[in-house]
């Protein structure tokens, strides 16, 4: 594959989804007539240096062939793997090094082209490695009992917690050998960031719109459609 772009998006979706209990995975459900993936998709590519995007689909997936982009000229697919970050590797190892790669959740759709132009400046920024979008923790933490789960063990203290959203903005190159050496070593590797963090990496926390969620259970869906509204109308306005 040949890329002479800005940023390629990356999209990993190889899994199954089995809290939604819908039998398909869950970029599949459909909010509005479309699937979830395909709005994810639209997100992504409403950004002009967003210019290319590579999916990791599940080896046995008969679903994506027959979504109306798959044909499209910037989508290409590889093949997923068994974990998030094989297929993150599988997609990001195609890239040239100095690539920047924009990893994303395929099943967060509500994703605006602002937040995406805020972790975009991270470009330009040779102090840090890249970046994530993230939301600040609002509520209060409660640590659960080693062994009895549904007993409070502690309140944790919120200060300077943060959660980790999707996009995820990385080198290419920096990203693999990163994901890499976590596979390697058997880091837990629960998002990009945290194999850039463990082998020494900074990376910037961007504050953005807590309405980009992850749809992750069934009584996410609506919640997602009413976000996807709003951005549809907003964009509408302008």
């Amino acid at each position: 594959m040949s890329f002479n772009l800005s940023v390629t998006a990356v999209v990993p979706a190889a899994g199954i989804g089995t809290r939604m209990q819908a039998g398909k995975p869950k970029q599949y459900l459909e909010i509005a007539g479309k699937t979830i993936l395909e709005h994810t998709l639209n997100a992504l590519m409403a950004h002009p240096l967003v210019n290319h995007t590579i999916i990791a689909a599940h080896p046995d997936d008969t679903i994506l062939p027959t979504l109306p982009f798959y044909k499209k000229s910037w989508l290409s697919v590889v093949q997923g793997g068994s974990e998030r970050a094989h297929s993150v590797l599988n997609a990001v190892s195609t890239l040239p090094e100095t690539a920047w790669a924009l990893v994303h959740d395929a099943a967060r759709p509500c994703l605006s082209v602002d937040d995406i132009g805020k972790l975009l400046a991270l470009m330009k920024d040779e102090s840090v490695a890249g970046g994530i979008l993230a939301t600040p923790v609002r509520d209060t933490m409660k640590r659960a009992h080693p062994t009895k789960s549904q007993i409070v063990s502690h309140t944790e203290s919120r200060e300077s917690l943060w959660h980790a959203l999707t996009p995820q903005l990385f080198k290419a190159g920096e990203l693999t050998h990163a994901i890499q050496a976590g596979l390697t070593s058997g880091t837990l590797i629960t998002d990009e960031a945290s194999a850039m963090e463990a082998v020494g990496h900074q990376v910037k926390l961007v504050a953005g719109n807590p309405a980009n969620i992850k749809i992750t259970h069934p009584e996410d869906l609506p919640l997602a459609a009413f976000y996807l509204s709003q951005l549809a109308q907003q964009h509408n306005k302008e």
